[in-house]
């Protein structure tokens, strides 16, 4: 199954982050544009960014977390209010899962499967 989805875990509470708002872009050579967006479910994921019908091609995108309304719903202070994740796709028949370790004073992410 081909596609892009997301998975956002808060590392400081230990549980997933929900209803953290998200847009995803895709660069067409001189400017970002965008391809989906959404916000993470009670799980944390994001299954359905790329719009039913849509192609994802080969090519760099960007994925945009607005994670200051995460934290401001959870009433954590925090350094990071948004956080950009900017990945290339090669093959456009593979699915592509891009989570988000996500703590007030830092946060990782890595290709998942």
């Amino acid at each position: 199954m081909s596609g892009i989805t997301t998975h956002v875990l808060d590392t400081v509470e230990g549980r997933p982050a929900a209803g953290v708002p998200l847009v995803l872009e895709r660069f067409d050579g001189s400017r970002w544009i965008e391809v989906g967006r959404g916000e993470t479910d009670a799980d944390g994921r994001q299954r359905a960014l790329v719009p039913s019908g849509t192609a994802v091609g080969a090519g760099r995108y960007r994925m945009h977390f607005d994670t200051g309304v995460y934290f401001a719903k959870t009433k954590t202070t925090a350094f990071y209010p948004e956080v950009s994740v900017v990945f290339e796709i090669v093959d456009a028949s593979a699915h592509y899962h891009v989570p988000l370790l996500l703590a007030p004073f830092g946060f990782s992410t890595y290709r998942g499967s």
